[in-house]
């Protein structure tokens, strides 16, 4: 394989000179976490809750160390949850009446907590903006899965509930070398039996965390390996999708990640990105990679639609190679790609060479925009994107705000905290403020706290005089839950909307039915001549616990 230190002189010239075009994005470093953010997930309009391992992490609870926190958006500060089970490398998401819900984990390496790979969490609602008296429900003799899982996947669906898809049932350096080639359901269906997929079986051993998202008609798209499928929840059906094109891998060890592009009326066709990943193939033993493997910066695009899938993946390439990027959805359509390495894998101390426990080498300080509706071969960009000078590689996470900025914290290759090494363990939290944190920014208000499908509501909205308003943009998003370079259930959904003559209000017609957006809290943000409001939080649908009952009508 090509070595990436030939390369280096020429991807840093590029990305310097691009980067310093237009300094308007900008890094601020604001806080740290005090429990690494191997895991992280939105929760309010001021709260996160981040997740670790039970390890030596230096905040505590009760006098021992914690392993999960509240993080406050306002403050920038972290309160500790006492947690009972291992959060470590689980997954999550939110259910339809606003209850978060932690999935799986790990056997925990130290005595003051139990068994999480059954591991069943539910923070709900929490009133107070700064947390104080929200706790998360963690009993796992009440309250567990079926099996065990290590490095799931987990996803909102349209009844509300969460699916969790495969995983690992024991500790492993690198493979899936015991796989969970299941789905389950978070309230359980199926008696509690899970449900067997031959899709899981065939893409052993690089299938952690498979990238999973909910299409507009209620069935499921996957990826994991080089290989893709819809699964229909109904009918229980596996239907093969072409193989992601180049041999590219691009789950759990060989990270890339993937994202549901914006969803728009009215047709609402559904269209995947996948991004990042390796070249490698999966039949070599971890000892005989090297950290120094260059990572594939390949992107490729299916539209999920008869027509769309006999003509196959569409395939453009990212600035630079990248293992373990993050891909956000921002309000205005585009998406960011950030965090990652352009070399080696996942996981831990298991490659021939790794660099101090890192699998991965040469951190990617510098991120890029992607462009949807652009042509073929410019949808990509960094121009004017700062560079941190921070690393976020394996064990990172992302996500947008409710505020509109980007929220990056974690890194931690390594099996608990270490100090002193190139890529220590990680607290420190960064904001990537885009360009309209800085300026006068329409803002949106008297929204309902609840609002139906296929309804119309009207809003208040002010829009500054220096926006001509030549182009609103309305999105509806469910913010996602960040782990392992992939944000479960992320998702955005533009709305029709048409603005008051006198640019005081503004009318919007929400999505037909919970397929087109499954029922569960959001955020609606106004976009304005690409300046973007603060969040608006909702429930989307009757805000009942799962599972709910089709909403809307069909479209």
């Amino acid at each position: 394989m090509r070595n990436l230190r030939n390369l280096l002189p020429f991807i840093w010239l590029s990305t310097l000179a691009s980067a310093t075009a237009i300094p308007r994005w900008q890094f601020i470093q604001n806080g740290t976490t005090g429990v690494l953010a191997l895991e992280a997930i939105v929760v309010s309009p001021t709260l996160a809750v981040i997740f670790d391992r039970a390890t030596n992490d230096p905040l505590l609870v009760d006098g021992h160390t914690a392993w999960g926190a509240l993080w406050d958006f306002e403050t920038n500060t972290a309160s500790p949850l006492n947690l009972v089970t291992d959060t470590f490398c689980a997954s999550g998401g939110l259910l339809s009446n606003g209850t978060m819900v932690s999935v799986g984990g790990n056997i925990p390496a130290i005595s003051i907590a139990e068994d999480g790979r059954m591991g069943l969490r539910l923070f709900e609602p929490c009133a107070s903006p700064s947390g104080v008296g929200c706790t998360v429900v963690d009993d796992p003799a009440t309250l567990h899965l079926e099996t065990t899982r290590w490095y799931p996947s987990s996803l909102r669906i349209f009844d509300g509930s969460l699916m969790v898809v495969g995983g690992i049932h024991e500790d492993t350096p690198f493979y899936n070398t015991d796989p969970v080639n299941s789905f389950e359901f978070f309230p359980s269906k199926d008696g509690g039996v899970p449900r067997p997929s031959d899709f899981l079986a065939r893409t052993v051993p690089v299938n952690l965390f498979p990238r999973v998202f909910a299409l507009p008609d209620g069935k499921v798209f996957m990826v994991a390996n080089n290989q893709s499928i819809i699964y229909d929840i109904e009918a229980q059906t596996e239907t093969p999708l072409p193989d992601i094109p180049n041999g590219v891998r691009v789950t759990n060890p060989f990270d890339g990640s993937a994202a549901l592009l914006p969803l728009s009326p009215p047709d609402y066709i559904p269209e995947v990105l996948v991004c990042g990943g390796s070249n490698s193939s999966d039949q070599i033993p971890s000892d005989q990679l090297s950290s120094q493997d260059v990572a594939s910066d390949q992107c490729s695009r299916l539209v999920l639609t008869p027509e769309g899938i006999a003509q196959g993946w569409q395939v453009e390439h990212l600035l630079e190679p990248r293992i373990m990027p993050e891909l956000i959805l921002l309000p205005n359509g585009q998406i960011l790609v950030t965090n990652g390495g352009m070399t080696g894998y996942a996981a831990i101390s298991s490659v021939s060479d790794p660099i101090g426990n890192s699998n991965a080498d040469h951190p990617v300080f510098t991120p890029s925009l992607y462009t949807p509706d652009a042509p073929l071969g410019s949808r990509i960009s960094n121009r004017g994107m700062p560079t941190t000078s921070i690393a976020r590689m394996y064990h990172s996470t992302a996500s947008l705000t409710p505020m509109g900025n980007i929220f990056i914290a974690g890194s931690n290759p390594n099996p608990d905290v270490v100090n002193g090494t190139e890529f220590h363990t990680e607290f420190r939290v960064e904001y990537l403020n885009p360009p309209f944190m800085f300026v006068e920014r329409p803002t949106i208000s008297n929204v309902p706290s609840m609002i139906g499908f296929n309804t119309r509501l009207t809003v208040d909205v002010t829009i500054p005089f220096s926006l001509g308003a030549e182009t609103i943009q309305v999105a509806l998003m469910d913010l996602g839950f960040s782990s392992h370079a992939f944000h479960s259930s992320q998702r955005l959904v533009f709305m029709d909307a048409e603005l008051s003559p006198d640019r005081k209000s503004l009318t919007i017609l929400t999505p037909p039915n919970n397929r087109v957006f499954p029922p569960g809290p959001a955020f609606i943000f106004l976009t304005v001549d690409d300046v973007t409001s603060t969040g608006a939080h909702v429930i989307v649908g009757n805000g009942l616990p799962p599972p709910v009952a089709d909403q809307g009508i069909p479209f």
